[in-house]
C-alpha cells in the first residue's frame, strides 16, 4: 500500500465532514439535521410504553426544541456490546435546527437523559448538515 493516496483520502474526508452545504438555494437556509435513534426495549424486561415515550417528549425534548420536531415509529435491530443481535421497536426522533454549540449541548441532553431513564446501552446519532426552506 503507499500511504500518501491513503493520508490525502483521510484529509479529504475530514475536510468534507465539516463544510457548510456548497450553497442553499435562494429562500433556504443552512441548518443541521439531527436524528436520533430510540431503542424501546428496557433491559430486564419491557418496553417504552406511549405514555413514558410521550413525557420523555414532554420532559426532554420540546423544551429543548420547542420550534418543532418529528417522530417516526421504526423496527431497529443493531449489535450489543455482548455481540448479540438486538431487535426492538424503535423512534426516529428527526430535529433540525441552527449549528451551535448551545443546540449541540441540547442534543447530547436528549440522548443523555434517555439513557438514563430508560437503561439505554446507546441511541444512534446521525447529524448532517442540509438546506431547509419553511
Amino acid at each position: 500500500m503507499r500511504p500518501l493516496p491513503l493520508i490525502a483520502v483521510a484529509l479529504l474526508a475530514s475536510a468534507c465532514s465539516t463544510l457548510p452545504p456548497s450553497r442553499c438555494d435562494a429562500g433556504a437556509q443552512a441548518l443541521v439535521e439531527d436524528a436520533l435513534y430510540f431503542g424501546l426495549s428496557i433491559p430486564g424486561g419491557g418496553t417504552v410504553g406511549e405514555a413514558q415515550w410521550q413525557q420523555f417528549l414532554r420532559d426532554e425534548v420540546t423544551p429543548r426544541f420547542p420550534q418543532g420536531l418529528s417522530v417516526v415509529d421504526a423496527a431497529g435491530q443493531w449489535r450489543g456490546n455482548d455481540g448479540s443481535v438486538v431487535r426492538e421497536p424503535s423512534r426516529v426522533l428527526t430535529l433540525v435546527h441552527p449549528d451551535d454549540a448551545a443546540h449541540e449541548a441540547a442534543i447530547r441532553a436528549i440522548v443523555d437523559a434517555y439513557r438514563t431513564r430508560f437503561a439505554q446501552e446507546a441511541v444512534m446519532r446521525l447529524k448532517q448538515r442540509t438546506c431547509a426552506s419553511f
